[in-house]
């Protein structure tokens, strides 16, 4: 007897099925290299759902670097609407990975007792595609290269992400371009160095929200930069959230201090003039 999808497919007459020498969707997506890519180091059941939840992550990260890297170069040269649209699907993506922590967060701390001691040393902590993510939003922390030495290859990438300016750095600069007088020490900053407040920059931006009209790229700018940081403090309250619902106020596997070191960083503003004229308006 044939069933209703087999007869759905014999009437699609233009569907492929040979492919003994043609590029299938697998081979196109590498998807023997991915999907064996699940090690677990127990027997444990809730070891896959740990290992997959941090594989995707560090997907969406890498997609968040190739977008935000492009939309800072776009900005650079005054590109601002494919900045625009760049930005706006970094911020659909971060909202892919904060619901990642719902699902990480169906396991219980019984069950990741049963595997965790096979981590290590390993940790979130050391995700390079993190720290890069954190770069190119411009925190900087010094300290955080020094993991990455057992790589050259990366320690090199992080590093020039490290010393180059960032989202933020480029924004500024591109009120500058405009004719805000911004803070010569600002503009010639040395980048490696983690971005502190500043007043010029806090009137710039009071200017571009009172006059929309005349600043509409750079209003337009400023709040796709206020969406990304949202975001991503969301992101980081999830993270929290999730670290102390599994593991309490244990220390983290790469030696931090899990949940305390977690709440500190929810602390730090990445574009802190753009919150503080909301306040001032």
């Amino acid at each position: 007897m044939t069933s209703s999808n087999d007869k759905t497919f014999q009437s699609e007459k233009g569907i492929h099925t040979d492919f003994l020498e043609k590029m299938t969707y697998g081979d196109y997506l590498g998807l023997d290299t991915l999907l064996n890519s699940q090690k677990r180091l127990s027997n444990h059941h809730d070891e896959m759902l740990f290992i997959i939840i941090h594989q995707v992550s560090e997907l969406w990260l890498k997609l968040i670097i190739h977008e935000t890297k492009a939309a800072t170069q776009a900005i650079q040269s005054r590109d601002f609407q494919a900045s625009f649209k760049m930005l706006a699907r970094v911020s659909k993506i971060q909202s892919q990975i904060i619901q990642a922590w719902d699902v990480l967060s169906t396991l219980t701390p019984a069950e990741y007792m049963e595997f965790r001691d096979k981590l290590g040393n390993a940790s979130g902590f050391q995700s390079y595609q993190y720290r890069l993510v954190e770069f190119v939003l411009g925190y900087k922390t010094p300290h955080i290269l020094k993991i990455y030495e057992k790589n050259p290859e990366l320690h090199q990438i992080l590093k020039e992400a490290y010393h180059a300016p960032g989202l933020y750095d480029v924004s500024i600069q591109a009120l500058a371009r405009e004719g805000f007088q911004i803070n010569k020490d600002i503009l010639e900053r040395d980048f490696s160095k983690t971005y502190q407040k500043d007043e010029s920059v806090e009137r710039a931006w009071q200017e571009v929200y009172k006059n929309v009209n005349d600043y509409w790229d750079l209003y337009q700018l400023a709040e796709k930069l206020v969406d990304i940081e949202d975001w991503f403090q969301q992101w980081r309250f999830r993270h929290m959230k999730t670290v102390e619902r599994i593991i309490g106020h244990k220390k983290g596997t790469g030696g931090s201090s899990g949940v305390n070191y977690l709440k500190k960083v929810l602390d730090h503003y990445f574009f802190p003039e753009l919150w503080e004229i909301r306040s001032t308006l």
